[in-house]
């Protein structure tokens, strides 16, 4: 008897480095991310340090996110209609010079509170238009089936930087100031900027016109509203934002106040942090092979309700760094499996939109709820505010019972480019329009409930990739005969709708075509609408003039 094959083995979390491209921008990446954390260290605890306010020390974290949420989307339309490698270059360099600025105020002493949360919101723009443009570049550096552990190494890099950078940053603040940390911080750019500088991804040519900034931007944003597994992952990485911020808005008070340390101190708390984030970035492939998306959230939120409880209230280093691993891992878990579900969600057209509105949700959420735990803390108490925190992680994951995380699906989400732009009887220009859509289908009595199931999930479709006003008619005098109609602005618009439609949804089209009754395919009509004006001035034609034919086409038209 044949042995039985054995399960597959869950993939390695460090296949994506097998990439060139991807090792290298990732190695260059976590430099600068040693850089940037080694910055917020001296950022907060300057802050902590000119300031007695608990809330201007938590606002240094929020004005960090706070620009992802003001401007991820307007980063998102940019990336998906331009290049995103220059886009990167542009926010990269644009950091080196506000992160150099930064550390000649700090060394001349000209820095005040509020011009050092001037200089961090700042940096927050720069990331805020790097990131879409940097995760939507990991689907273009690695295979499909590579995304979810390159997704989960980024995170990894960051955190393998969180659990050195910080540590490292409290010694060189403690040595020689904030102003060094800044300074170290505007060198680390370079390296990636010269990664970038020389990568040359491969571009598939463009067929259609680029997209206006506005239309890219709305075409976004219905894009995720009309996806339901979409929306859910924004619903939830939301909550989980508010509540998992509280941990790192008030660290430096935890270090200063709770366990009574120094900047050291609060590099070790954000080193443990960052320990257990990388323990879970190495253990999320195994975990997502094993698990639903939804299963690991609600563990993530429950973990870091505990970890949170712990923080607030343990006067003792030691175990207040062992409650801090757990949050990392937790952290990392829950915000890599948000990312992973949005992408594997989302075609490339519409990637880094779909990605920034996330980015603006989970982040605009992490903003809310720093401004939101400073103040509870300040009023209340640090402990009180870490326990809040704690109870709202149990809230997201009872959250999960009403809206539960999508499964991971195998979707086919690339261009079924199969469609070609028909030939017209009438000249017709890319903004030629509104232009009119009608398809007429023959179904069986028997077969209207099923019918009606796949024109639900077409109208969806539809919608999603930029139909207005999409209708289904029924004819009363044959009631086989159902039309589907729908428009778009102009013609251009027409031909990319339907260059939308991925192979994913090609099984609606199927279900459609396998229903229709008719001796040939269901029929499409594309018009073109016109307007019919008449001054009030015009002379009626005669009965003569109507009954002549029309032999200029523009009139046929």
């Amino acid at each position: 008897m044949p042995a039985s094959p054995s399960p597959a083995a869950p993939p390695s979390a460090f296949a994506p480095l097998r990439h060139p491209v991807f090792r290298s921008v990732w190695l260059a990446s976590m430099a600068s991310n040693f850089g940037g954390l080694i910055q917020s260290v001296g950022a907060s605890w300057m802050m902590a340090a000119i300031s007695p306010s608990a809330e201007l020390v938590a606002l240094v974290q929020a004005s960090v996110t706070l620009p992802i949420m003001l401007l991820a989307l307007v980063a998102g339309a940019l990336a998906d209609t331009f290049d995103r490698r220059h886009l990167m270059l542009a926010a990269q360099s644009f950091m080196l010079l506000v992160s150099a600025l930064l550390a000649a105020c700090a060394w001349l002493e000209l820095i005040s509170p509020w011009l050092l949360l001037l200089f961090t919101f700042l940096i927050g723009c720069g990331t805020a238009f790097n990131g879409p443009a940097w995760q939507a570049s990991v689907g273009d550096m690695v295979p499909r089936s590579d995304l979810s552990a390159a997704v989960a190494l980024n995170s990894m890099g960051f955190n393998i930087a969180r659990s050195v950078g910080p540590a490292i940053g409290g010694a060189i603040v403690a040595a020689a100031g904030a102003a060094a940390a800044f300074a170290l911080n505007a060198v680390s750019y370079v390296g990636l900027l010269f990664v970038l500088l020389r990568w040359r991804p491969q571009r598939p040519p463009r067929s259609l016109p680029r997209e206006t900034l506005g239309t890219a931007i709305a075409a976004g944003v219905r894009y995720v509203t009309l996806s339901p597994a979409i929306a859910v992952v924004l619903v939830r990485s939301a909550l989980f934002g508010v509540a998992a911020s509280a941990v790192p808005a008030l660290m430096p008070l935890i270090a200063r106040d709770v366990v009574s340390g120094g900047p050291l101190t609060y590099g070790l708390l954000l080193g443990a942090f960052g320990a257990g984030a990388v323990a879970g970035a190495l253990a999320g492939a195994r975990l997502r092979a094993t698990g639903s998306p939804e299963r690991l959230v609600r563990l993530a939120c429950l973990a870091f309700a505990l970890a949170a409880g712990i923080a607030g209230l343990s006067p003792f280093l030691p175990l207040t760094m062992a409650a801090l691993v757990l949050a990392g891992a937790a952290w990392v878990t829950a915000l890599s499996t948000f990312n992973v579900t949005v992408q594997l969600h989302s075609p490339r057209w519409v990637v880094a939109r779909t990605l920034s509105i996330y980015q603006m949700c989970a982040f605009g959420g992490m903003a809310a709820g720093s401004w939101l735990w400073g103040r509870m803390a300040e009023g209340s108490g640090i402990g009180t505010a870490l326990l809040a925190a704690g109870a709202l992680q149990l809230v997201c994951a009872l959250a999960g019972l009403k809206l539960p995380l999508p499964a991971s699906r195998d979707l086919d989400l690339d261009p079924l480019r199969e469609w070609q732009a028909p030939a017209t009887d009438v000249r017709i220009e890319p903004r030629s329009g509104p232009v009119v859509v009608t398809i007429e289908y023959r179904i069986r009595q028997r077969d209207v409930r099923r019918f009606l199931a796949a024109m639900a999930e077409r109208r969806r479709v539809r919608r999603r990739d930029g139909a207005l006003h999409w209708t289904l008619l029924r004819d009363l005098s044959d009631r086989s005969v159902w039309i589907e109609r729908y428009h778009t602005p102009t013609w251009l618009d027409y031909i990319r709708h339907n260059n939308r439609i991925t192979r994913a949804d090609a099984a609606v089209s199927e279900t459609l075509r396998a229903l229709h009754c008719g001796d040939a395919p269901p029929k499409v009509r594309r018009m073109v609408e016109r307007q019919i004006g008449r001054p009030a001035s015009a002379r009626m034609p005669s009965p003569e003039e109507i009954a002549e034919p029309l032999t200029d086409p523009s009139r046929s038209a």
